[in-house]
C-alpha cells in the first residue's frame, strides 16, 4: 500500500505543475480538466494514506505526518484557484514550500514506515 500512496502523492505533484504550465499557456480548459483529476488524486492520496494509518500502530509523528500532507494537499488547491482568480498566492507558495519539505523529511527520513 505504501507504493500506491507514494504513487498517487507523485502523481499529484506532477499533475500540479503541469496545471501551473497550463495556466501559464493561457489553457484554461485544460487547466480545468487537469485540476478535475488533481482533484481525484487529492482524494486516492488521502484514501490511500488512512488506509496506511489504519493498519499500523499509530504513532503521534504519523498523525502530525498526515496533517502536514493535508496541508501540502490544501495550498495545492489554494494556489491554483488563487492563480485562475488572478490573486496574490505568495504565502500558500511559502506555506506549500515549508510543509512539502516537512512531510518529505517525516515520511522519507525521520519516520521507518517508506519503501
Amino acid at each position: 500500500m505504501i507504493h500506491a500512496h507514494i504513487t498517487t502523492w507523485a502523481l499529484t505533484l506532477i499533475l500540479f505543475f503541469v496545471a501551473l504550465g497550463l495556466h501559464k499557456s493561457g489553457k484554461e480548459r485544460g487547466l480545468k480538466v487537469v485540476q478535475m483529476i488533481l482533484r481525484l488524486f487529492y482524494l486516492l492520496t488521502i484514501g490511500t494514506g488512512i488506509w496506511i494509518l489504519s493498519s499500523i500502530n499509530i504513532d503521534m509523528m504519523y498523525v502530525i505526518k498526515s496533517l502536514v500532507g493535508i496541508i501540502v494537499i490544501a495550498t495545492i488547491e489554494m494556489i491554483i484557484v488563487g492563480l485562475v482568480k488572478g490573486k496574490n498566492t505568495g504565502v500558500y507558495w511559502l506555506l506549500f514550500i515549508i510543509s512539502l519539505v516537512l512531510v518529505l523529511y517525516l515520511g522519507f527520513i525521520k519516520l521507518p514506515l517508506t519503501f
